[in-house]
């Protein structure tokens, strides 16, 4: 079974042996992100909807909140267990959302892909990059993320720590992705179209490049009660 979603305003769910979707449900606005873990389908839409299906009864949503990040959304990535979610956005945050309302003590968010200006009377400016892709590492739970600045991140969310950075590699990353085995770390380098198709020129980078997952670099930290 297929899952897409439109700016049509709904998702489908498709039999790849039949030429029409089996089910479509409609969403509140335009389908931005989509991702699905085991029966957990969880749906973001225009003005920071999200939308939580259980796979068991998917022809309705289970729930819907508002993102807890106050900007549009880019994406949301299913944890490993099913058991939430986390949320990224065009204002350089990440949120971590846990389905159920018993497990909300441990909702939280965070700054990422930001970068201080520098040069003279810029040193209370902020630039600020969108948050484009959110992957979690198949066997250790930790997570990435990655932006329109180019760099990729590796964080542990349980310990709410940054294990490791990295630095810009020429262009925004616009797509991640770990391994079936979490030993490499795959994403995209290419234009995010956040100044519109006049801005997308042929000088712009285009590539998918391969990191290498070693060591500690995804492994989880001991919970230190804070944040890093």
């Amino acid at each position: 079974m297929l899952v897409t979603g439109s700016w049509d305003k709904t998702i489908k769910y498709w039999d790849l042996r039949q030429a029409n979707p089996v089910a479509s449900v409609s969403c509140q606005e335009r389908v931005y992100s989509l991702d699905v873990v085991n029966t957990l389908l969880v749906v973001a839409t225009a003005d920071r909807y999200i939308n939580v299906v259980n796979l068991n009864d998917p022809a309705k949503f289970y729930k819907t909140i508002q993102s807890p990040l106050k900007w549009q959304t880019r994406v949301v990535t299913c944890f490993n267990d099913g058991s939430g979610f986390a949320v990224g956005s065009v204002e350089g945050r990440c949120a971590i959302q846990y389905v159920e309302d018993k497990d909300s003590s441990a909702n939280f968010s965070f700054k990422c892909h930001r970068a201080q200006q520098t040069g003279v009377g810029n040193s209370n400016n902020t630039n600020v990059f969108s948050v484009n892709a959110i992957s979690f590492h198949p066997q250790h739970g930790t997570f990435s993320t990655a932006g329109s600045d180019g760099t990729f991140h590796f964080w542990d969310k349980d310990a709410k720590h940054r294990l490791k950075g990295y630095p810009e590699v020429g262009g925004p990353i616009t797509a991640t992705d770990f391994s079936r085995q979490g030993n490499i770390f795959a994403y995209s380098v290419s234009y995010d179209w956040s100044k519109g198709y006049s801005a997308n020129t042929p000088q712009l980078a285009n590539k998918v490049m391969l990191h290498a997952v070693t060591g500690d670099e995804c492994k989880p930290r001991p919970k230190t009660g804070g944040r890093k």
